[in-house]
């Protein structure tokens, strides 16, 4: 008597990969709510809102290739950049801080900059890349 053996399919063949890939999705889904975003948070204004900033109320910066900092075409350490925005906001509450920064400079101080007006609670803050024309 011959016994009559079961036929094995293979893992595509069988609902097993199906199943696989339903799981798969399932985890993606879940793992995408876990998103941490960790970088500068800034509150941009809206598209159409007009604010009006008086030329009293603005500290303008730049920064080198070289990633120093200048104001009023003084070359100025970093801790003076700090105290100069601090005692600038204790005068002006409607502050506006601008950096405007060379393409070529070191990204990490950059990051420094944005942080210090971020710990000094700076409400406006700017920055832009230099243009071609203007190094």
């Amino acid at each position: 008597m011959k016994i009559s053996r079961r036929k094995k399919y293979g893992f595509l063949e069988t609902c097993a990969a199906s199943d696989l890939a339903f799981l798969l999705i399932i985890y993606f889904l879940v793992i995408a709510g876990f998103n941490i975003n960790k970088g500068y948070i800034m509150n941009l204004p809206a598209k159409d809102s007009t604010r009006m900033i008086m030329r009293d109320d603005l500290l303008r910066f730049e920064m080198t290739e070289t990633g120093e900092i200048v104001h009023s075409g003084e070359i100025i350490p970093i801790n003076r950049a700090r105290s100069l925005i601090a005692s600038s906001q204790r005068e002006n509450p409607n502050l506006s801080v601008i950096i405007s920064i060379d393409s070529n400079a070191e990204w990490q101080r950059v990051v420094h900059f944005v942080e210090i007006a971020q710990d000094l609670q700076v409400d406006s803050f700017s920055f832009s890349m230099k243009k071609e024309d203007e190094l």
